[in-house]
């Protein structure tokens, strides 16, 4: 199966394990599963360790490169992505969420999050 970590899964599989849920490490750590990240989870890793966010003290070039040498798949932003937004229902407000919903449902991978918030959208969209 097809995994896009969310951002929050992202930082907590590379460096803070015990964040993860069973569910998610399982999937995470499952050989069958191809694991992607967005381009806009580092977009948001590198804007808001520049506004000082304490949950987001990870210099993004040096997670980007941990994620491909632990073969994990990038996955750009396209502007088909982009446009998909405009279909999505008003559930969250988080652009950064947002455009990783709309290209979970463009591209036809899961994503996993462990956001209620994000969980409530249509598509291919699993809680963990």
């Amino acid at each position: 199966m097809k995994l896009l970590l969310d951002t929050h899964l992202l930082l907590w599989a590379a460096g803070d394990t015990d964040q993860l849920s069973l569910a998610a490490r399982a999937m995470i750590q499952d050989p069958v599963n191809e694991l992607f990240f967005s381009a806009a989870s580092l977009w948001e890793i590198a804007i808001k360790l520049g506004l000082g966010r304490a949950d987001f003290h990870v210099d993004a070039r040096v997670l980007r490169r941990a994620l491909l040498d632990n073969g994990y798949n990038e996955l750009p932003i396209t502007s088909e992505h982009a446009v998909a937004i405009d279909t999505l229902p008003s559930i969250h407000k988080d652009p950064f969420d947002r455009i990783l919903v709309a290209q979970a449902m463009t591209e036809g991978i899961t994503l996993i999050t462990a956001d209620s918030i994000v969980a409530e959208y249509p598509g291919p969209i699993r809680s963990v």
